[in-house]
């Protein structure tokens, strides 16, 4: 019904076989062309002569969810190259379901851009063969519901959702197919080799088999006759018979094409012909989408190696066909990687790791490269939450409000978001979106679809750069605007922390935007004195953790408590020697069995021996682990850190601070004994003093 209306209400529009749609028309949705892999094929064709004209191209992602446990949630204490590990586990895990591809093209006779917005279902079907865990994907129950509220199409995806092949299975694939072809190549079929029979346990398949021999028998010898210029004997088939044994020719050879048999008979016949015939080959070949099976005869030994030849280049040729085929949607990402325009997306780093592990192949463990990986395949990127919350210009038109893609849509285009901001004078000057697709297979658009907020970010970033007097009929690429140089290429690794990678040095920062002082500013984060524990009573809290932790290192060697899950925390203690003396102090309690340390502060925290305790290098090692328990402290034992206590070697403790590149994550603590450092509260006490206080 809603698409009558649209057709309705823009029928006037309709030119040259597309369907163009203003963006001060009196409704906020617009037509959006849906493809499955029924239409794939001509829109990938269309598509391709939008990407190779358009300026930029907006990109939005749909996903079976985001994270895989709760205590893989980005955390105010995560570093840069742990929140990549959690996007990384996050790109690995789940599917996407949906992709959303918009390009926009400057028209400068109509100066207003023109947008193809496409919404693509797609679907990890496995085309080809193979044990890879790409076709294996997590749901997220929120994600799943999220999706379901805004009435995405499961049965749609399921079935009709376009497959892909990333070009390291793509390789992957072929390599393994030229492998098994020079090696059938290089055997010879006249080397003798031992057939297997098939187990005869039943009075059926005896019978069987012997009545295949003497029919098969039989159209041999009439064959022979016949070359031999003598007539053959009239068959005395019955109907049956005939419709099972077919006579053809396969390539220029006599053969019979076999029908209506089980795969067990086929089998069997197969046994039959190879013992029993040296002059007669057993074949598979396709007839279109089914499979045929042939017995062919051959005049002699170099006769049948030139069919088993054939036969197998056939094969190779029909496996070739088969990956080229699985491609699938992995071909929209290659157009958009050598075309290499503009790719727009909002608060897109996670959907830039789908596109590379879905499509390109698996994504390394560090962030540097990663972006060494990106820049090779999409070398301009641009964020429109980075450039929204960077520019101070677009600032004071978001009026310090949310940047979150429905917010800014509304914000920034208010005459293509709403009908009701046209009733009235623009307030600044805005530029024109056109929507066009052709007049068939597209819907009404909707929020949260992957092809309309493609095309609400593509509009965002439009209008950010009319609002920077950016002159789109320049000449002047996009990429190469002075205007946006300081926003192409970052990305948020996260939006709550600011923390952004450069793409095109690797490096992390923390933003220092006006935007980010309106934030609620934390402590101050130091990794290298946080201490991560787990696996304690999930009774405990924060708050008598910090207490109990105050009680032995001084009321103030505790500067913040945060919850991983409800049996684990991050602990960050005010100095780097903290760290080292907890994890000493753990060790020696829980190797001490006297009465008296049952009555030490630590008891209740460390009470049953299951709390374990490391630095937060381990913690990137656990984050790093391609397992996900739902827990913390099983995560941890699932990865193997079984060890009470592990800690960085006491060189980083000598020299005060902890450098993660040359430190040996899993090296077991130091025995030596240092004097600890005195914090205010804790009277300058040394360690073995500290063990030896008890809770009065």
């Amino acid at each position: 019904m809603n698409k009558q209306r649209l057709m309705r209400s823009f029928s006037k529009t309709l030119t040259h076989s597309h369907h163009s749609f203003s963006t001060s028309s009196s409704s906020n949705n617009f037509a959006i062309k849906n493809v499955t892999k029924s239409n794939f094929d001509s829109c990938l064709s269309d598509l391709r002569r939008h990407v190779k004209d358009a300026d930029f191209v907006a990109i939005d992602l749909e996903m079976t969810g985001v994270t895989s446990a709760p205590w893989r949630e980005s955390f105010e204490f995560d570093r840069y190259d742990v929140r990549y590990l959690k996007v990384k586990d996050s790109a690995d895990k789940f599917a996407v379901v949906q992709f959303g591809v918009c390009p926009f093209r400057w028209d400068r006779s109509k100066h207003s851009f023109v947008a193809h917005p496409h919404n693509f279902y797609i679907f990890p079907r496995q085309e080809v063969g193979g044990d890879d865990g790409s076709y294996e994907f997590f749901c997220q129950t929120s994600s799943i519901d999220f999706l379901s509220k805004y009435q995405f199409d499961f049965n749609l995806c399921v079935k009709e959702g376009i497959s892909y092949l990333s070009r390291a299975l793509e390789d992957k694939a072929r390599l393994q197919l030229h492998s098994v072809h020079e090696d059938e190549l290089s055997e010879s079929s006249c080397t003798v080799k031992d057939i297997k029979d098939l187990p005869l346990v039943r009075m059926t398949d005896i019978l069987f088999v012997e009545r295949m021999k003497t029919k098969i028998s039989e159209w041999h010898d009439d064959l022979l006759l016949t070359r031999n210029g003598r007539p053959g004997r009239t068959p005395e088939d019955s109907s049956d018979s005939i419709a099972h044994f077919q006579t053809i020719f396969f390539r220029m050879r006599p053969a019979i094409k076999l029908n209506g048999f089980t795969s067990r008979q086929l089998r069997l016949i197969k046994s039959v012909v190879e013992k029993s015939f040296k002059d007669l080959a057993y074949i598979r070949v396709n007839d279109g989408s089914c499979a045929q099976q042939l017995i062919v005869y051959t005049e002699s030994r170099s006769d049948l190696d030139l069919l088993m030849k054939e036969v197998k280049g056939i094969h190779f040729k029909e496996a070739e066909m088969k990956i080229g085929t699985a491609i699938g949607f992995r071909h929209v990402i290659d157009l958009l990687s050598s075309e290499q325009k503009l790719i727009v997306g909002h608060n897109c780093f996670l959907d830039i790791a789908h596109v590379c592990r879905k499509f390109i192949g698996p994504l390394p463990l560090n962030l540097k490269e990663f972006v060494t990986l990106v820049q090779k395949n999409f070398p301009y990127i641009i964020d429109t939450k980075i450039l929204l919350n960077g520019n101070s210009m677009l600032q004071l038109k978001m009026k310090k409000s949310s940047t979150s893609l429905a917010k800014a849509f509304a914000i920034i285009c208010p005459h293509i978001a709403s009908a009701d901001n046209m009733l009235g004078p623009a307030q600044s000057p805005s530029v024109s979106v056109e929507v066009q697709v052709d007049d068939m297979s597209w819907n009404s658009g909707a929020k949260h679809e992957a092809g309309y907020d493609a095309f609400m970010t593509g509009c965002i970033f439009a209008q950010a750069c009319n609002l920077l007097d950016i002159d789109f009929s320049s000449h002047l690429m996009l990429m190469k605007e002075e205007k946006l140089r300081n926003y192409i290429n970052l990305l948020y690794l996260s939006w709550t922390s600011g923390d952004i990678v450069d793409l095109k040095t690797g490096e992390a920062t923390t933003e220092c935007s006006a935007f980010m002082t309106f934030k609620i500013q934390q402590p101050k984060i130091l990794f290298s004195n946080i201490v991560l524990i787990w696996g304690f009573s999930p009774t405990l809290k924060a708050k008598p953790i910090k207490e109990t932790l105050c009680k032995v290192f001084g009321l103030t060697s505790v500067t913040s408590i945060y919850h991983l899950d409800k049996t684990a925390v991050f602990v960050q203690f005010s100095q780097p020697e903290l760290v080292h003396d907890f994890l000493e102090l753990k060790s020696k309690i829980e190797k001490k069995n006297e009465a008296l340390y049952v009555l030490h502060p630590l008891s209740d925290l460390l009470e049953g021996g299951r709390t374990r305790a490391a630095s937060y290098e381990v913690y990137k090692d656990i984050c790093g682990s391609p397992l996900s328990k739902v827990l913390f402290a099983d995560q941890a034992a699932a990865v193997g850190v079984d060890l009470n206590t592990k800690m960085l070697e006491s060189k980083a403790h000598k020299n005060g601070s902890f450098d993660n590149s040359d430190i040996p994550m899993d090296t077991k603590i130091s025995e030596t004994e240092q004097p600890m450092k005195s914090s205010p509260g804790s009277k300058n006490l040394h360690r073995e003093e500290i063990l030896d206080i008890v809770s009065c």
